[in-house]
């Protein structure tokens, strides 16, 4: 299968684009966060506050702790998604499009994706290397 290559932000005509299954390559900003961050950021939202960034057509990939694998380079990996479920809505709400993580999602969040032109990216870790 062809990957797509995507230079983000990712637009609403941009995300209409894509379909299950779609292989892609993004390149641009990606914001990082987990619960934690996003319930601050909510919790904001919700005060009338700003956030850190424009949330406008951006991209937010669900991190977990840093890791250090057998290669002993140090990556993020990919957290579930579904910890960011009861945040979801909120963030398209105000702009955010793409959410990069890995698992299922609850049906209130696929409501939102679907009505803000949301996109859900899975993400898989590889190996890129053997144990010593």
């Amino acid at each position: 299968m062809e990957r797509k290559k995507i230079t983000l932000p990712l637009t609403r005509e941009l995300a209409k684009t894509l379909h299950a299954g779609d292989q892609v390559l993004l390149t641009g900003t990606i914001y990082t966060s987990r619960d934690a961050g996003h319930k601050r950021m909510c919790e904001a939202l919700a005060k009338g506050e700003k956030i850190p960034f424009d949330p406008t057509d951006a991209t937010i990939y669900y991190v977990d702790l840093l890791l250090q694998n057998q290669c002993s380079y140090r990556f993020r990996s990919p957290t579930t998604s579904g910890r960011m479920d009861a945040y979801a809505p909120t963030m398209m709400s105000v702009g955010a499009r793409g959410m990069i993580g890995k698992g299922a999602r609850l049906p209130e969040v696929e409501d939102a994706m679907k009505k803000y032109d949301g996109c859900i990216l899975r993400s898989y870790r590889r190996r890129r290397c053997t144990s010593r």
